[in-house]
């Protein structure tokens, strides 16, 4: 099988080890069949499709609606290099899956705006599948309306032309899209259990999610949420998508 490219973003040792780790478990993969580039400590570089079964993008802290002059070089260059991807994965509808940061990269193209509309606390809120999604072949392996962890600044508040809509919470219209038959981003976080989203919670207290005094009661929210259904969608990616 050739392997699935993981591209991280957090600066973070213990949460990017994490996140990995996570999405890891819930593709169903070894280490040498999901290869992860940190893009918060250096380039993209040069990237042959025909390498790898398929693109996963983590989430993480940068935001493609911060004004461009508090963008530190590492999400500057983080941003110029997923867009290239972004276009060249777009035109050869390639397998591609953003989680929350995809939403960024991928939301802002063909016409697309991604702002601060539709942001939502950091938490689990119902999400619920359009008719589209539904019958999509990833998406359908959820159900019609499941709970998932989120949290975040920045939304699609119209989406890409073309783009087909998959998932809404009733704060965000836009949970999931798809672009092509297989090019998908998604807000919520598929690959987060209760442990890892308190383990966020407590990384990120400094970076405006929250209210320093909402921390505990945050936590205590978040394990007593019933959260199973998200992390399908990574091992059906990858048996949608894994080829030899």
């Amino acid at each position: 099988m050739r392997p699935f490219l993981f591209l991280g973003t957090r600066a973070e040792d213990d949460v990017a080890q994490q996140e990995y780790d996570a999405v890891l478990a819930g593709c169903g993969l070894h280490a040498d069949e999901l290869v992860r580039v940190r893009l918060e400590q250096r380039s993209l570089g040069e990237v042959d499709l025909a390498d790898w079964s398929g693109i996963v993008l983590g989430g993480g802290p940068f935001n493609a609606s911060d004004p461009e002059d508090a963008k530190s070089p590492a999400q500057r260059r983080a941003e110029a290099d997923l867009r290239v991807l972004a276009e060249r994965v777009i035109a050869a509808d390639f397998p591609f899956l953003g989680a929350c940061y995809g939403i960024g990269v991928l939301g802002g193209l063909g016409g697309g705006v991604v702002d601060r509309t539709f942001g939502e606390p950091i938490g689990a809120l119902p999400v619920t599948l359009t008719a589209d999604g539904r019958v999509d072949p990833l998406f359908g392996v959820l159900p019609a309306e499941f709970a998932a962890y989120l949290g975040h600044k920045e939304a699609v508040s119209r989406l890409p032309e073309g783009a087909v809509l998959l998932a809404s919470t009733e704060t965000c219209p836009v949970h999931a899209f798809r672009l092509g038959r297989n090019v998908y981003a998604t807000q919520f976080h598929p690959e987060l259990d209760a442990v890892a989203i308190c383990d966020r919670i407590d990384a990120y207290g400094a970076h405006g999610y929250y209210e320093p005094h909402e921390r505990e009661s945050l936590k205590a929210a978040a394990r007593e949420a019933m959260v199973t259904e998200p992390v399908r969608l990574l091992a059906r990616f990858v048996e949608l998508y894994a080829r030899g």
